[in-house]
């Protein structure tokens, strides 16, 4: 196998070696695996043995793990898990992972050598540093590999910080188990422990994709830029209807809408710590979405990420600390031409703890430009230039159905639904009526205004209640109120919400701007 760039960039935080154009595990790192693989592991304090076994064949000795993680394994696999259950996990679902991991390298050579990394615009798999767009496809074969070697926390993490990555291994994962007892954090580790009972039985043969988006921050008519507070206030596209629902979750709905992850800037946030909200959540419950935490460092300003193909593996209950593993999923969402799976995630970090700040004109513009981001198919950037070309730069923005959704105080999701019949953005297969389901993104923990996140994500999906439409709004005219809005709440002069200031006759008050003069 020839040692390209794109293996390069990614070998140092693979735990394998190379020589003379092979990957190769150490053999005391075989002979580990084979005892894995064979069945005799039979305990958490063995399996934790076979963990210091694995990572002192590796050199990773001097990159300590958290400092309870045998404790947290011990405590369970030979004291949560029931005799039953830990007899099933040691005869059954260990050996695999034993197996699948002496296979790791021959998995990432069949990667590297598929034809499709050879072309002008490769997939293969890479380190996809910030402001580096591009998209990566793996097997979901090659992804529960790599999630063998999270659990046995193989991943060499010294570079890591540096180079702005989130953690990859599952060490603090079970050592907060240990340290701080919780239900919450137990029922991560069931979802994770279920996703490896399910690949040990049949193994998922799909495809998921992980693109870096990024808007450019300098006017270039090769990529897609950052636009500025006018592209926003004459933008002419009409807003589309918006339906608001009062249950359901983001993941649940069926419609192929765009699923917007929460995202903290890390990609996965706390979901390898002790975080239990909405991104960690996705994450527990399709465990594919991991994988990106290898090799995709943290999100800029402009950038957001998007993940096509994830498998659900669970269902689940609660929320934060009521967050419980309620058993099996059976993910029946159709497949693309590309053997991808039809759940879209975009994963979007907005501003934390933004307080009076959110008001301003270049936070509105970062809020909005990173969900444009996040929500526009850059895939096909000739379509976005031919729209440019042809209706000038505010027709930029893409017309598609939307579904949003947003989160109650309980953790639940309502469900919003709009359709449109155009949609001029298709990524690699052919996409039609998706839209983009989301709720109070930036709002809970990290503190956001949630009807003007409502409002951010509105624009920049070009999506817009009943009630408006009504009105004949377009982007333009509620982006000029929403700076209006924005401009007043900075300065003190009103304490009221961005809807209650907006319209007046509904909530019964003489305050706020005049509907006539915008009919």
């Amino acid at each position: 196998m020839e040692e390209s760039e794109e293996l390069q960039s990614i070998l140092p935080y693979l735990p394998l070696l190379m020589r003379s154009s092979s990957l190769f595990w150490p053999s005391q790192a075989v002979e580990t695996l084979r005892e894995l693989g064979g069945g005799r592991v039979d305990s958490g304090r063995l399996l934790f043995q076979a963990i210091s076994d694995l990572r002192k064949a590796l050199s990773l000795s001097s990159q300590p793990l958290s400092p309870s993680t045998s404790l947290g394994y011990e405590l369970f696999f030979d004291e949560v898990m029931s005799g039953e259950e830990s007899r099933k996990w040691f005869q059954e679902v260990v050996p695999v992972l034993g197996n699948l991991l002496l296979r790791l390298p021959s998995l990432l050579e069949t990667h590297y050598q598929n034809p499709h990394n050879s072309m002008r615009r490769t997939t293969a798999l890479r380190l996809l540093d910030s402001q580096q767009q591009g998209i990566i496809f793996l097997s979901q074969e090659l992804i529960a590999a790599l999630l063998g070697c999270s659990f046995f926390c193989l991943f060499p993490v010294k570079d890591r910080y540096v180079n702005h990555l989130p953690m990859i291994n599952f060490d603090e994962l079970f050592a907060s188990l240990y340290e701080d007892y919780s239900q919450k954090q137990e029922n991560k580790i069931w979802c994770i422990i279920h996703y490896f009972q399910r690949i040990s039985s049949k193994m998922p043969k799909g495809i998921v994709s992980f693109e870096r988006k990024a808007l450019h921050l300098k006017n270039d008519y090769t990529h897609i830029s950052c636009p500025d507070a006018n592209f926003w206030s004459t933008s002419t596209v009409p807003l589309c209807r918006f339906e608001v629902h009062n249950s359901g979750l983001i993941e649940d709905q069926s419609s192929e809408a765009v699923e917007v992850d929460f995202a903290n800037k890390y990609l996965g946030g706390g979901a390898l710590g002790r975080g239990c909200v909405q991104e960690e959540i996705r994450f527990m419950v399709s465990p594919e979405l991991i994988a990106g935490m290898l090799f995709l460092p943290a999100m800029a300003d402009n950038e957001a990420i998007e993940i096509v193909g994830v498998e659900r593996f669970s269902s689940y209950t609660g929320y934060a600390s009521s967050f419980r593993f309620s058993g099996d999923y059976v993910d029946e969402r159709e497949v693309d031409a590309l053997g991808r799976r039809k759940t879209r995630i975009v994963a979007i970090d907005a501003l934390c703890s933004p307080g009076t700040r959110q008001y301003r004109m270049n936070f509105l513009l970062r809020e909005i430009n990173k969900a444009f981001c996040g929500f526009l198919y850059q895939c096909e950037y000739q379509l976005y230039q031919k729209k440019l070309q042809e209706n000038g730069c505010s027709s930029a923005l893409f017309d598609a159905a939307t579904s949003t959704s947003m989160e109650t105080s309980d953790g639940k999701f309502s469900n919003h639904k709009a359709e449109n019949s155009q949609n001029d953005y298709h990524c690699m297969d052919q996409v039609d009526n998706i839209g983009v389901a989301t709720g109070n993104w930036g709002c809970g923990a990290f503190g956001g205004d949630p009807e003007l996140k409502t409002i951010i994500q509105w624009l920049a999906s070009s999506q817009v209640a009943h009630w408006i439409l009504a009105q004949r709004w377009t982007v333009g005219d509620l982006w000029n109120m929403l700076v209006e809005y924005s401009t007043s709440r900075s300065k003190g002069e009103t304490n009221v919400g961005f809807l209650h200031w907006l319209l007046p006759s509904i909530y019964g008050h003489g305050t706020g701007i005049d509907l006539s003069n915008l009919a």
